[in-house]
């Protein structure tokens, strides 16, 4: 059987898969379209980037399953696209690297680091006081694997854990949590606010001008899941306005960043340019090898995308 890596990493993939792979299956390595040109009509299987696959998924006759290299798979999702064969994320693979993320960035705004990093710049003794993260409360938006993670990282400083779901409500880091329009009730309970959402209509401005309001004036929002989960013409505004403490923001509605938007040059605003959790090929491969042997056993996979829902 015949697959096809088409990532960045490619060759890395290779590196790790190569010597773990069934008999009877061979794998190509192309780290773009050009490359991958001799491949697509045999490749019965794909481990791909999203956004560099999408222009080549009418090029593969014979795909039954791609796996993405990213549990975001919004990409693959246009309505003009194909959907006849499996399709599979990374989800449960960014819980640890998200979690390092969000407590980090925490930490440095209860620790002032970058007050402190700007008074040394200035040769000024900045002796304010800085906060903690004991006894802090943490909403979590999305209390997925990402969401789950970030719980269990924060209750270990301490933090009082919330979390906003639509149903479910099974992680026992989660000491409350919220469903249906209960959320600007729970944001009004939060010194941090984290988003972890993936894109789906129904998470579409889901942080809107009434959540914002609802926040504490000293509280921090953190999106680490899709730039369509704020509002961020209302986000801007409430910053400018001083109404919240302030926004770490890993992703946005249009990528990159334009230049010249208010993010950009906020005081109170951290930009870090979608860089939060990325993929690298030491977690996603022991994800395609174990979903490889179901698929080769005729088996369910793990983290199927349903194309209807959208995740």
């Amino acid at each position: 059987m015949e697959g096809l890596i088409l990532s960045v990493r490619a060759c890395d993939y290779l590196r790790l898969l190569a010597p773990q792979l069934p008999p009877g299956v061979t794998l190509h390595a192309a780290e773009n379209a050009a490359e991958a040109e001799p491949w697509l009509k045999e490749s019965v299987v794909v481990l791909a980037d999203p956004p560099l696959v999408r222009p080549l998924l009418p090029h593969l006759p014979h795909l039954r399953w791609l796996q993405s290299t990213y549990a975001g798979i919004e990409t693959l999702l246009s309505p003009d696209l194909r959907r006849d064969y499996l399709l599979t994320n990374a989800r449960g693979a960014f819980g640890d690297s998200m979690a390092e993320y969000v407590l980090g960035y925490v930490i440095l705004h209860e620790r002032r680091g970058w007050h402190r990093y700007l008074a040394q710049r200035e040769q000024r003794w900045d002796t304010t006081w800085p906060g903690r993260l004991r006894g802090k409360t943490m909403g979590l938006v999305g209390v997925g694997s990402i969401g789950a993670a970030i719980a269990r990282a924060a209750r270990s400083f301490g933090v009082r854990t919330l979390g906003y779901t639509l149903s479910s409500a099974g992680e026992p880091a989660i000491d409350h949590y919220y469903h249906g329009d209960a959320l600007e009730t729970m944001a009004a309970a939060c010194d941090y606010l984290v988003c972890s959402l993936p894109h789906t209509p129904a998470s579409r401005h889901r942080i809107d001008r009434s959540v914002l309001a609802a926040l504490p004036a000293h509280a921090l929002l953190v999106n680490v899941g899709r730039g369509s989960t704020v509002d961020e013409e209302a986000l801007v505004a409430a910053l400018q306005a001083g109404r919240l403490g302030g926004a770490v923001l890993d992703v946005f509605q249009t990528e990159p960043l334009p230049a010249g938007h208010p993010f950009w040059s906020l005081p109170n605003v951290i930009v870090t340019c979608h860089t939060s959790a990325l993929s690298y090929p030491e977690d996603i491969a022991p994800i395609f090898l174990d979903n490889l042997q179901h698929f080769l056993a005729g088996a369910a996979l793990n983290n199927q995308v349903d194309f209807a829902r959208g995740y």
